[in-house]
């Protein structure tokens, strides 16, 4: 960094120099492996998400001029960006794919917001590759330009590309795919009848022929795998012995291995487990605590970080001074430390009702002299 810095102080008066180098990268290809192995696939990613992004789609919005004045068209704009969705139902649609793709694409046409699918917009630099000229909507082989001033890009933070976002399910990939994986071994095992596989022996010197074997591992199969035959008691003729090759499923001991996995998983997302159904998690004294700490440490930074955002392109798409207003004292799980910050206002003494009602956020009653 500081070679850089001092390469910028020698260039010449009205030069540029690029921080971002080389271009974007399409992702499109690793976004559909990522939602279809993680999020269509895995209970606890889509359960992680989906608390997330209903929660933040929960906070009521508008938009206030500087004069605190509300802002009607504005506001009329967030809350219903386009005709068939609300301010619901977008902003769901906005967290989902910014914990999916660490990327949102949001298009503004001149009348509505539409939020397009991140792996089908591409980045497209300027010549000098210091920011970004314009945006590709490609559908099929169908491509569309989109300016940049129409566009909201919001990325997360990621150390290792300059254009794109980091995608917080790429961090719990790992544990995703091991739960998947022990998913997928306990159904199988569920199939052949909730036990492990074994072999069948056939004492004395008489070999089977492969014609035998095959047959016989057949008539096995059909008699005894799948659930609907769990639990009958094999027959076997002749001079044979049948000798389980596996542990049983209780001393594998798959429900603490799969919860600890999931626990990986939603810790990834900031989700506290207790908040999705996984037990033995003593990290809070209850159900209420876990909440608390899942709004005050993922959700209002995440809703700060949009809010913040969307504010700065509205200033500059419009022109105008103006500011997305959140109404956090509609927010359930809030209600507890408002209760306290209300009692400890309104117990001071040394603070007159005018300075009371400012600090809890109304107006100033106006006395005629």
């Amino acid at each position: 960094m500081l070679n850089l810095l001092k390469h910028w102080v020698s260039q010449p008066k009205g030069s540029v120099v690029s921080w971002h180098g080389a271009d974007p990268v399409d992702t499109a290809s690793n976004y559909y492996s990522l939602v279809s192995e993680g999020f269509l696939k895995n209970v606890f990613v889509y359960r992680a998400i989906s608390l997330i992004s209903n929660s933040i789609a929960s906070i009521p919005m508008s938009v206030r001029n500087s004069d605190s004045s509300k802002n009607e068209y504005l506001s009329r704009l967030i809350n219903r960006p386009n005709s068939y969705q609300g301010h619901s139902a977008f902003m769901t649609y906005v967290i989902n794919y910014l914990l999916l793709a660490g990327n949102v694409f949001v298009h503004f046409n001149g009348k509505e917001l539409h939020c397009l699918r991140p792996d089908r917009v591409k980045i497209l630099p300027n010549r000098e590759k210091t920011d970004v000229a314009e945006y590709e909507y490609a559908v099929d082989a169908v491509k569309i330009k989109l300016k940049r001033e129409n566009i909201v890009h919001l990325k997360l933070f990621n150390p290792l590309d300059d254009w794109y976002g980091f995608a917080p399910i790429k961090a719990a990939i790992r544990a995703t795919e091991q739960y998947n994986e022990m998913s997928k071994h306990n159904l199988s095992i569920l199939k052949n009848g909730g036990r492990p596989s074994g072999c069948l022996m056939v004492k004395g010197a008489k070999n089977l022929t492969d014609e035998q074997k095959i047959q016989l591992r057949d008539q096995l199969r059909n008699a005894y795998s799948g659930t609907s035959n769990a639990g009958k008691m094999m027959v076997l003729e002749g001079d044979f012995e049948w000798k389980e090759m596996g542990l049983s499923p209780k001393d594998m001991d798959f429900i603490t291995a799969r919860n600890s996995t999931a626990r990986e998983i939603v810790q990834a997302f900031g989700v506290p487990p207790i908040l999705v159904g996984i037990r033995g998690d003593s990290s809070f004294s209850n159900y209420k605590e876990a909440r608390l700490h899942f709004w005050e440490d993922t959700i209002l930074p995440l809703a700060e970080f949009i809010r913040i955002e969307l504010t700065h392109w509205i200033n500059c798409r419009f022109i105008q001074s103006a500011e997305i207003i959140f109404n956090l004292d509609a927010i359930p799980a809030l209600a507890s430390k408002r209760e306290i910050l209300w009692d400890r206002i309104s117990s001071a003494k040394f603070l007159t009702d005018d300075e009371k009602r400012a600090l809890l956020g109304f107006s100033i009653n106006k006395t005629k002299d």
